[in-house]
């Protein structure tokens, strides 16, 4: 008899850890997710926007990046500066206060991607802040040249089997071994 009361002992404590186990990972799944939401859809979530986790992205406004150490406050932009639509697009005040400096890639008309939550207040409060690099393929100026490298030969150097010149077009010439 003594076994099957220690048995029924271990099965008890055995389903107590299991079913706290399992009630701290549902709640930690809850709490760490979050919604991938534009600037437009924000305004259109209502009292939603408010109480849930979300990552936002957008374009960093030119000139609204204001820096204090880690604390940084900037508007983001739906469209990038140089779309013609940038113009008439939503604009979001994000504050940002993260344990790390934003990152190097973070600019003007840099991609943004920030992870917080909505104050009614109107400001984007977020806990964690990526960045892409700012676009260099921005459209050109009416008539001009577009960006091309100079691949002209400097007619002052030497061309011979030393050269700088023969060197870099040897090791971009694909070679065949027979």
């Amino acid at each position: 008899m003594k076994s099957s009361k220690n048995n029924v002992r271990i099965g008890i404590a055995v389903a107590i850890i299991l079913g706290t186990i399992g009630w701290l990972a549902y709640s930690g799944y809850g709490s760490s997710k979050s919604y991938y939401v534009t600037i437009a859809e924000l305004g259109g979530m209502g009292d939603k926007a408010y109480k849930s986790n979300l990552r936002v992205e957008g374009f960093v406004q030119p000139g609204s990046i204001e820096q204090n150490g880690t604390h940084v406050t900037f508007v983001l932009n739906e469209f990038e500066s140089h779309n013609p639509k940038a113009g008439g697009g939503r604009l979001l005040r994000v504050n940002y206060k993260g344990s790390e400096p934003p990152p190097d890639t973070f600019k003007d008309d840099s991609q943004a991607l920030a992870v917080g939550t909505y104050g009614r207040d109107g400001m984007f409060h977020a806990t964690e802040l990526q960045a892409k690099c700012a676009s260099k393929y921005a459209p050109g100026q009416p008539g001009s040249q577009p960006n091309q490298p100079a691949m002209t030969p400097n007619k002052t150097a030497s061309s011979g089997p030393g050269s700088p010149t023969t060197a870099r077009a040897a090791a971009t010439t694909p070679t065949t071994a027979n």
